[in-house]
């Protein structure tokens, strides 16, 4: 299993810097401390108040939030706490006591929004989900995602992407939706209220193409890539997941061939079997991309489109 790793995040509050985890250290529940008194269901957080420039300890779902007081600059000091609390993870200790953080009834509210795809409806939550996107085809694959297995039970359940904040559902056509949108919104519900976990370590690690090019918490690693695929990645990044998003889907960046100018890519969630994907890709994804990569882009295929 992959250790803890910290990507310092600076707020728009100088005074605030967000140290971003790439697991979960909670479910669905965030903590905020302004003494050492008050953290005494975090030993992580009490660790922290040991540093003498440490006015409030935040704790959520991937981060740590350290507020401090004005006697350090963070520049001087934020490296030397981010090793600080990657240590302390990878040590294997607590985070939050787990009699604390398994709260009962946690608060969480789901609402079901359509997408372009008639076959996919997305279920959207007021917390966060996953850290990276994952796509499960069947009961197999959810083997370790919680949820995702739980959804599989239902039999009009073909295909299931979680990503971000939303589940998007791609159901066979025994069922509309109509019949059974409030079935799986309550469902869904009810898993999360309990704290449950939506998707284990292992899962993520399983889905390394979409760790690789898709997570919203780290760098993307473009290693290997030459210029040209490095700046469709970050086209894609930028100007076309957040819009896939929106609808419910995910594109990720296969492979470019520079002889034939041909970018590849792979559609998930609402975007996987869309009767709407292929006029998006040639009208709007790889015009795009001719537009700004003049010469050096042709065409835009789906590998599984």
């Amino acid at each position: 299993m992959d250790n803890f790793k910290i990507n310092i995040q600076h707020t728009n509050k100088p005074g605030i810097v967000k140290f971003e985890t790439n697991k979960f250290l909670t479910q669905h529940e965030s903590f905020e401390f302004k003494n050492i008194d008050e953290a005494s269901a975090s030993p992580l957080a009490q660790q922290l108040f040991y540093l003498p420039f440490v006015k409030t300890v935040y704790i959520a779902q991937n981060f740590v939030a350290l507020e401090k007081y004005d006697i350090v600059d963070w520049k001087d000091v934020e490296d030397e706490v981010a090793q600080q609390i990657e240590d302390y993870l990878n040590s294997g200790s607590s985070v939050v006591k787990a009699k604390e953080e398994k709260a009962k009834n946690i608060p969480v509210t789901v609402y079901a929004e359509s997408t372009p795809n008639p076959a996919v409806m997305k279920f959207v939550a007021n917390k966060k989900l996953v850290i990276n996107a994952a796509e499960f085809k069947n009961i197999d694959d959810a083997k370790d995602a919680p949820l995702a297995q739980k959804l599989f039970h239902f039999p009009f359940v073909k295909e299931i992407f979680i990503d971000e904040n939303y589940v998007s559902i791609n159901k066979y056509e025994v069922a509309e939706w109509d019949d059974i949108t409030i079935e799986i919104r309550e469902f869904i519900t009810g898993f999360l209220q309990e704290g449950n976990e939506v998707i284990s370590a292992e899962a993520a690690s399983d889905n390394q193409k979409a760790e690789k090019y898709n997570s919203s918490e780290t760098k993307i690693d473009v290693n290997g890539l030459d210029d040209t695929a490095k700046q469709v990645v970050a086209i894609l990044d930028e100007y076309i997941k957040p819009a896939v998003a929106s609808d419910g889907g995910n594109i990720l960046f296969d492979s470019y061939n520079a002889d034939t100018k041909t970018v590849k890519v792979i559609l998930q969630g609402a975007c996987s079997g869309c009767p709407s994907s292929t006029m998006t890709l040639k009208n709007g994804i790889e015009t795009m991309l001719r537009d700004m990569l003049r010469d050096k882009v042709e065409t835009v295929e789906a590998v599984n489109g």
